[in-house]
């Protein structure tokens, strides 16, 4: 039989299901890898759900773009906390999670061969999204301390670039990007005619007084911005798929005919608990937040251990620490060893862009405290045992 190249050789595989196997091959292991929350959706998205089942026509596609009802929630929720108003110039887009929503923004914005500026290190399913559309990420490095360098990412645009693309708070780093930048890089994208996709999945995860900041409700920036959003964090609703994205009007027919092919409509069952979660009182977010803050207070208490072995740098938001571990171990057989020899798994820096160094991400929003302290204290342990001995 012929054998085809596809597309899809020049894509990196995703790490988390490899880590999976290993951890599955390693009972007992506790994990700080995956990005999720250990708290439950909120008691309003459940209850919905009754509504959903009481109407027949629930049962058949609904708009493209999501059930009115939960484009008006979404609208009130991003004036309150975004800052971000909904007009003649922008509009929502409901999708199966924001990784969609970027997924519909790359193919709405380019062609082939076309560049999208990513920052290092990367959220690796962007890479993937971009190298999928057939197109190419140019890579620009962040500071010591993983903040954005505006003038290196304008130095990196070609008459190729599309867009540049903004994580905050950032998945892996943790780091929230000051305001000062942020309007930089939006008013380089206005100026040079290219859009501005700002990430925003984990806006609710700041600690210490940080305050999140969104692009999108920067004066003149609704018809350059595309704004991404998701409840798998913040509502505990990973599983349930739903996020959403703020896009320029113009955008609209062309965003409409990625989503439309590729999901004809968001799970509308899914829809009615968002719906639900966005009326959850702010009790809920607070509760489970604070509970993700005092983790976050242990881990830092034990990796502050490591810092003769690794490059710990501070990180306001989301809920992960990016590691750089001092030693010539190639990252990925450190993570293995690390769930072999000492039951604790992490994600390798590679799988981020980050191939100069042994890095790693550590998470620790899906334990509870205990169990997180004690994954904690593998990894230090591991990670002094290992390095140490190497």
């Amino acid at each position: 039989m012929t054998k085809f190249i596809s597309r899809m050789q020049a894509v990196q595989s995703p790490i988390i299901p490899v880590v999976g196997e290993l951890i599955r091959n390693s009972p007992g292991t506790i994990s700080l890898g995956q990005g999720v929350v250990s708290y439950s959706p909120p008691k309003e998205a459940i209850d919905l759900l009754p509504q959903f089942l009481a109407e027949p026509s629930n049962h058949l596609y609904q708009a493209v773009e999501g059930i009115p009802a939960l484009l008006t929630a979404i609208a009130g929720k991003l004036l309150a906390f975004n800052g971000i108003e909904i007009n003649n110039d922008n509009c929502i887009v409901v999708t199966a999670g924001s990784n969609m929503g970027f997924m519909n923004a790359i193919l709405a914005i380019t062609c082939p061969g076309d560049e999208i500026i990513l920052n290092t290190p990367y959220y690796f399913n962007h890479d993937m999204a971009i190298a999928m559309a057939g197109c190419r990420a140019i890579l620009v490095e962040t500071d010591e301390n993983y903040h954005l360098r505006p003038e290196a990412i304008a130095q990196a645009i070609t008459p190729k670039t599309r867009a540049i693309v903004t994580i905050s708070p950032n998945n892996p780093t943790g780091v929230v990007y000051s305001e000062a930048a942020l309007r930089q890089v939006n008013q380089i994208c206005g100026t040079h005619g290219i859009y501005h996709i700002s990430d925003e999945a984990y806006e609710y995860f700041t600690y210490n007084g940080v305050k999140h900041i969104s692009p999108g409700a920067f004066s003149g920036s609704s018809e350059h911005t595309i704004s991404l959003y998701s409840l798998s964090k913040a509502y505990g609703f990973a599983s349930w798929r739903i996020g959403y994205m703020v896009i320029p009007q113009n955008l609209l027919v062309a965003v409409k005919k990625v989503q439309d092919t590729i999901l004809i409509c968001p799970p509308v069952i899914s829809q009615y608990a968002a719906l639900g979660a966005l009326q959850a009182t702010e009790e809920y977010l607070k509760t489970n937040i604070g509970t993700i803050a005092e983790v976050r207070q242990l881990v830092i208490a034990s990796l502050n251990r490591l810092k003769g072995l690794c490059s710990i740098i501070p990180a306001g938001g989301a809920f992960y620490f990016f590691l750089k571990v001092h030693t010539q171990i190639d990252a990925f057989e450190l993570v293995k060893r690390l769930i072999q020899e000492h039951r604790v798994a992490v994600i390798p820096g590679t799988t981020f862009g980050m191939k100069d160094g042994c890095y790693l991400r550590v998470a620790y929003g899906a334990l509870q405290k205990e169990t997180a302290k004690e994954g904690i204290e593998r990894l230090v342990q591991g990670l002094e045992t290992i390095v140490s001995y190497f």
